[in-house]
C-alpha cells in the first residue's frame, strides 16, 4: 500500500501532475499523470493506493497521452481510422489502448471514414488529375470500407470526370511530341486509365480532341525517320531498311506510310 504525499504540477506541460508517493521507504516519485485523469481518481494527498490502482491510473494516462498523439496527428489534416492505428502502432502503443483511443476519437467525431472520404475525393479531384478508380484505391489502402468509399465518390459526379481528362489531353495535345497520331492515342488513353478514370470517359476526352491533319503527320514521320536514318546509316540494304521500318513502326505510323517516307528520302539521296 502506499499513500499520496504530494502532488505537483509538471514544469514542461501544466496540464500533467506529478505524483509522490511513500510505500513505507520515504517519499519518492510514484508516476505522471494527465490533469483528466487527476481528476477522474480523484487523487490528492493522504490517498491511499494499492497496486491495481496504480496499474488502472497508469493505464487510463497512457490512454489520454495516445490520445493527445492523435489530436496532434489529427491537426494538419483529416485521417482515416487505418491511419490513426498505424500512426499509434508506429508509437508502439499496446492494442488495447489503441482500440479505446480509436472507440473515443470515433464518439468525438475525430475519425469519421465517411466524411474523411467524401473529403478526400472533393480535395483530389480539385486538385489533381485523378479519376474515381485511381481514388477508390487509395481510399482502399486508408482501410475505408466499400460501401462509404461508394458514398464518397458520390462526390465525383461523371461530368467533372470528363472535364479533368478532357484537360488533361488537350494540354498534352498542346505539347509538340513525336509519336504518329495512333501511338500519341493509345498512350494518352493508358496516361488516363493510369490515373483511374473509366473507360467511357477516357473515350469520350479523346473523341474531344481534332483530328490531326495528314500533313503534320508525314512532317512527324518524317523527322522521326531522319532520326533513324542518324542511327542505322551505317547500316545497307535490306539490314538498313528493316531497322528503319521497325523503329518507325514502333512509334506508330503505317506500314504505308513508312514506305512512302523511305522512298522518299532515297529519291532526295540520289538528287
Amino acid at each position: 500500500m502506499a499513500i499520496i504525499t504530494r502532488i505537483t504540477t509538471q514544469k514542461k506541460n501544466q496540464g500533467r501532475y506529478s505524483i509522490y508517493i511513500d510505500n513505507g521507504s520515504g517519499e519518492q516519485f510514484g508516476f505522471g499523470v494527465d490533469e483528466d485523469v487527476l481528476i477522474q481518481f480523484e487523487l490528492r494527498k493522504g490517498l491511499k493506493l494499492d497496486g491495481n490502482l496504480i496499474k488502472k491510473i497508469t493505464y487510463e494516462d497512457e490512454v489520454k497521452k495516445a490520445l493527445h498523439q492523435c489530436y496532434s496527428y489529427l491537426s494538419y489534416r483529416m485521417r482515416s481510422e487505418l491511419e490513426v492505428k498505424r500512426h499509434l502502432q508506429k508509437k508502439e502503443i499496446e492494442e488495447p489502448i489503441i482500440y479505446q483511443v480509436i472507440e473515443q476519437l470515433r464518439k468525438q467525431k475525430y475519425v469519421d471514414d465517411l466524411a474523411f472520404a467524401q473529403s478526400y475525393v472533393r480535395d483530389k479531384k480539385r486538385l489533381l488529375t485523378k479519376g474515381p478508380l485511381l481514388l477508390k484505391k487509395e481510399l482502399q489502402e486508408k482501410g475505408v470500407q466499400e460501401d462509404k468509399i461508394g458514398q464518397a465518390l458520390k462526390e465525383y459526379a461523371k461530368h467533372e470526370q470528363l472535364e479533368a481528362a478532357s484537360l488533361f489531353v488537350t494540354k498534352r495535345a498542346a505539347r509538340a511530341h513525336k509519336d504518329s497520331n495512333r501511338m500519341f492515342l493509345q498512350k494518352l488513353k493508358l496516361q488516363l486509365q493510369q490515373k483511374g478514370f473509366t473507360h467511357e470517359v477516357i473515350q469520350e476526352a479523346v473523341d474531344c480532341l481534332p483530328e490531326r491533319n495528314d500533313k503534320n503527320e508525314y512532317k512527324i514521320l518524317l523527322k522521326q525517320a531522319k532520326r533513324a536514318h542518324n542511327r542505322y546509316k551505317k547500316y545497307s540494304g535490306y539490314d538498313y531498311t528493316q531497322r528503319m521500318k521497325q523503329y518507325l513502326y514502333r512509334r506508330g505510323f503505317s506500314l504505308t506510310d513508312i514506305n512512302d517516307v523511305l522512298q522518299h528520302m532515297q529519291e532526295a539521296e540520289k538528287e
